[in-house]
């Protein structure tokens, strides 16, 4: 019988591979929702999403409407309010999408974690991105606010917001 010897070194390199730790790449996102001072205040509809470097959407992370029946008919109504993310992605989505479509939010800081293996980020290669938001509010503006980042190498972001939105930032986790 023939016996094969692995060198020593292989062996050491080998075993030195499964104790590697695997890390899971995690966004984390902090939006806020300033207060105003207004006669008549409504929640914002806000979109959160990544785009590619086409400028295509890669991924849609959340977006929060009023997602219930009122006297002045379902939220989706107004969900084309939110142009840039209609235009995108918004107007082909089956509403709710579990995971991603939730109530509006009150004024206040507003943070959202996602990992990689969430259906959200489960497909994004790596590569240059661009975190999107956008929100728009009855009888108010509308605002868009853009930050680019790299998945998944360790990045941060901010941006700031001049009426709808007030600060945004981001925060990549490889």
């Amino acid at each position: 019988m023939k016996r094969t010897i692995i060198p020593t070194s292989l062996t050491i390199a080998l075993s030195g591979l499964l104790g590697v730790p695997v890390y899971a790449a995690q966004l984390d996102v902090t939006v806020e929702v300033p207060k105003l001072n207004v006669a008549e205040y409504h929640r914002p509809y806000v979109a959160i999403w990544i785009e590619g470097a086409d400028n295509k959407t890669a991924a849609d992370l959340s977006v929060w409407y009023q997602n219930t029946d009122t006297k002045e008919g379902h939220g989706t109504k107004w969900l084309p309010d939110l142009r840039q993310w209609w235009r995108k992605s918004g107007r082909t989505l089956e509403l709710p999408v579990d995971g991603v479509t939730g109530p509006t939010r009150p004024a206040g800081r507003h943070s959202l974690s996602f990992g990689d293996a969430q259906p959200q980020l489960a497909g994004l290669a790596p590569g240059q991105y661009t975190l999107v938001v956008e929100a728009a509010r009855e009888v108010g503006g509308r605002e868009l606010l853009k930050i680019p980042f790299t998945w998944p190498a360790a990045s941060t972001g901010k941006a700031q917001g001049k009426s709808e939105l007030g600060a945004v930032s981001l925060a990549v986790k490889p």
